[in-house]
């Protein structure tokens, strides 16, 4: 009866309290006084797959957590064979993010969190932000794309959807999982500008804009040490550098050892492995390897959490599948990216009597979800054949055909049928992609190839039919031999359980298509960045394309992709006019205000993704072209104008400078880029940067002499140097010739005295220059930097 009481103490407790107030932290200080050692590390683990660890005598419950990213996946233990309860199927990230709309992605991550919460769930595992470095990923189709100023902010606009119903989340996998051949054991080798600026800027800004529940980190090692034992990454960036103030977990089975994940930071191993990981740490303890005030850290981070979320007072709430169908079925719509439309062949007119043959068992059995741990046992699952025919004015004549059969291979028999029917309509509309066997968590693609069957199948009917739409289903880019000889494509990627109603409302124009690529479609896969180095060998996988992943590689090498980042067509044009800043001078302490007007001069209403790029005209370290640093999403009906306005700070002018260990801008002249997409800039106007801050690097005895001259201290110690060379090489009474040549040797003379190493100079002085001057030189610097810095 004691414990009963005290349990319901704590109920009452995280009901009423929030996570910061004293009541709260008394209670857990109450707690840890009580717990013993072998408590304390049973904590630090999970009970089973699913459930922390609970202490019923100190009313410690247990919370729950499942997937998944894009609907709620409960199942016992792995067994992924048997259906999940009845959940909402959204679509996938590829699909979500592709509609470049926060606000639907709050929307979606709210719905998620309210059928969580009535299924008793206290944190949902998503999103997942990694970035798409290869289009080989098997599990692209989960992230949201090659850009970390998309994949954060999409990010954090659906973790404060899930959020606010009371339900946690886990965004995942910190960080640079971009692959899935050996992820439990490949190291990422990648160096700190390409890490700050690409693979850890995602979680940085949804940390800082959502501070989510949990991070999850990832199965692999980031230049040789595991993600879940890594305190750079999970302590001095993720807690000290980005402010997270939540529970750090680790991805299913990733823990590797788990005394040094403690040491690390790392708060919360899953899942349980039946005590084996608690009694390293209590062994750990008892023999001094692990002090236990670091272990009383991690316990207190997880009752944190547990008793944050043990009582949810919004769950139970039945959520309306009807309701939630439909958001899944805007977002679709909204996500839908029309690649092609030759002689505007769509959208099909729905009050025109004629035949459509409609081809592909896409069409009647689609592909709508990925595998792996985000498959969702939708409430209800449209289709697209069904769709065309419901509409209701009967105009439509639907021929159909499989094509192909479920793993993509077509026959004669299946291609005969399939021309036959083409041939005697108006219009085919082709179902195609990649079959769940493709694409997967667990393994990457091979190439970048639909199956054999479904480019034959297009090939076949595109040559004998009039008038030719493929509709594509796949978590990522494909190729497409077939391009120039049909009219017209939609990237439809995986829809989620209303994907086939989308489509359907895209093709006969009830929906205007306003989806934008997030990633690049590319030729071939050779001119994909990573080619050379994917997926790695020995165990590492050598990140050598740094920087420049997606648009910033194919702008750089002037690449043509197949279509590119950002890229989407409408039924309606939209015109760009009038960019506006509020100042053309200005520094690096500053916001700048853009302004643009957009006017939709088409036929239809329609929705825009106004995109924001930034580009450094001259730049002292190699740069991208340009890089997205802001979009919105606006709607337009025929005819209206608005005026889109994005807010520029100071980060977005910046690089990584590894030399100065921060993020730095040069005084320089930057573009202001806005466009439909990557490589469609309608806009742009100049503006001049002014550098106020003074940057110093950290100096050791390999540093230069030229290094020292940045810093006041030691640019006295440099123009010394100087004034001896000077002198050494003076000119007077020389003939011309003999000038020339002394010049010459000065210059020369000076140019490798700057850029020689100091311990270099201690030795080559003879010892005139004791290493003893030098080094209170540096410790004088160094100082003064230091304080700077603070």
């Amino acid at each position: 009866m004691k414990q009963q009481i005290v349990y319901h103490l704590f109920l009452f407790v995280s009901v009423f309290s929030n996570l910061t107030t004293v009541a709260q932290m008394e209670n857990i200080d109450r707690i840890m006084d009580q717990l013993t050692l072998e408590e304390k590390a049973s904590l630090c683990a999970g009970k089973d797959m699913w459930h922390t660890q609970e202490i019923e005598r100190l009313g410690i419950p247990s919370i729950f957590m499942t997937d998944g990213p894009h609907g709620v996946r409960i199942n016992e233990g792995t067994d992924f064979t048997k259906p999940s309860v009845k959940a909402t199927c959204f679509p996938t990230a590829s699909l979500a993010a592709s509609t470049w709309d926060k606000d639907l992605l709050y929307k979606m991550g709210e719905a998620l969190g309210k059928e969580a919460s009535y299924y008793g769930v206290k944190i949902l595992l998503g999103p997942g932000i990694n970035i798409k470095r290869s289009p080989l990923g098997g599990r692209n189709f989960e992230y949201f794309s090659e850009d970390p100023i998309v994949s954060g902010k999409l990010a954090a606009a659906y973790i404060n959807g899930v959020q606010s119903t009371g339900v946690g989340t886990s965004v995942k996998h910190f960080v640079a999982n971009n692959q899935e051949y050996e992820r439990m054991l490949m190291s990422s080798e990648v160096d700190e500008r390409t890490l700050r600026e690409i693979y850890l800027r995602a979680f940085e800004i949804a940390v800082k804009e959502s501070q989510p529940t949990s991070v999850m980190c990832a199965y692999n090692k980031v230049n040789g040490i595991y993600c879940t034992e890594n305190e750079w990454l999970i302590s001095d960036i993720l807690r000290n550098e980005f402010g997270f103030k939540g529970l750090t977990v680790t991805d299913w089975g990733a823990v590797n050892d788990r005394v040094a994940g403690i040491q690390a930071g790392l708060d919360l191993q899953m899942p349980g492995d039946g005590g084996m990981n608690a009694s390293k740490i209590v062994e750990a303890v008892k023999t001094g390897l692990l002090d236990e005030k670091e272990l009383d850290i991690i316990v207190r981070s997880n009752l944190n959490l547990i008793f944050k979320l043990a009582t949810n007072p919004k769950q139970k709430q039945k959520f309306d599948e009807e309701a939630y169908h439909q958001l899944a079925r805007k977002i679709a719509e909204n996500g839908i990216v029309l690649l092609k439309n030759d002689n505007n062949i769509l959208p099909i007119e729905r009050t025109k009597k004629q035949a459509i043959a409609v081809v592909g068992e896409f069409a009647k059995s689609p592909r709508f979800q990925g595998a792996g741990s985000s498959l969702v046992n939708p409430t209800k699952l449209d289709n697209a054949l069904d769709a065309l025919n419901q509409i209701g004015n009967n105009q439509f004549i639907i021929r159909y055909t499989d094509g192909y059969n479920r793993n993509g291979e077509t026959s004669d028999s299946l291609l005969s049928e399939a021309t036959k029917i083409a041939k005697e309509s108006a219009i085919t509309i082709i179902f195609a992609g990649l079959p769940d066997s493709y694409e997967s968590e667990g393994f990457d693609r091979e190439n970048l190839d639909m199956p054999k069957g479904h480019n034959t199948l297009i090939e076949k009917i595109a040559g004998v039919a009039g008038k030719v739409v493929v509709v594509l289903q796949n978590g990522s880019p494909v190729s497409m031999p077939w391009i120039n000889n049909v009219d017209g494509v939609l990237e439809a990627y995986l829809g989620g359980q209303a994907g086939g109603s989308a489509i359907a409302d895209v093709l006969t124009g009830v929906v205007n298509p306003s989806g934008k690529l997030t990633e690049t479609f590319p030729r071939k896969l050779r001119d994909t960045p990573s080619y050379l180095t994917w997926p790695g060998e020995n165990r590492q996988s050598h990140y050598n394309e740094g920087i420049f992943v997606g648009y910033r590689y194919y702008d750089r090498k002037e690449l043509e992709p197949l279509f590119p980042f950002g890229y989407g067509l409408s039924y309606t044009n939209f015109e760009y006019s009038q960019i506006k800043v509020d100042k053309k001078d200005f520094t690096d302490i500053d916001t700048l205000t853009v302004q643009c007007n957009v006017k939709n001069s088409g036929n239809y209403d329609g929705k825009e993704v106004v995109q924001l790029y930034v580009r450094e005209l001259e730049s002292n370290v190699i740069r991208p072209i340009k890089e997205l640093k802001g979009f919105d999403k606006i709607d337009l009906k025929k005819g209206e104008e608005k005026v889109v306005t994005f807010k520029l700070e100071p980060r977005d002018f910046q690089y990584f400078s590894t030399k100065y260990k921060s993020w730095k801008s040069d005084s320089e002249e930057f573009e202001i880029l806005i466009g439909r997409s990557s490589r469609d800039i309608r806009l742009s106007q100049t503006v001049k940067l002014n550098v106020t801050q003074k940057y110093y690097q950290t100096y050791d005895i390999n540093s230069t002499i030229g290094d020292l001259a940045e810093h006041p201290f030691g640019a006295e110690f440099v123009n010394g140097i100087r004034k001896m060379s000077q002198a050494k090489y003076s000119t007077e009474g020389l003939s011309e010739v003999e000038k020339e040549a002394a010049i010459k040797q000065q210059k020369m003379s000076e140019a490798s005295t700057l850029e020689m190493p100091l311990k270099k100079v201690i030795s080559l002085s003879g010892g005139r220059i004791p290493e003893s001057m030098i080094m209170n030189m540096l410790n004088r610097i160094n100082k003064d930097v230091n304080r700077n810095r603070k």
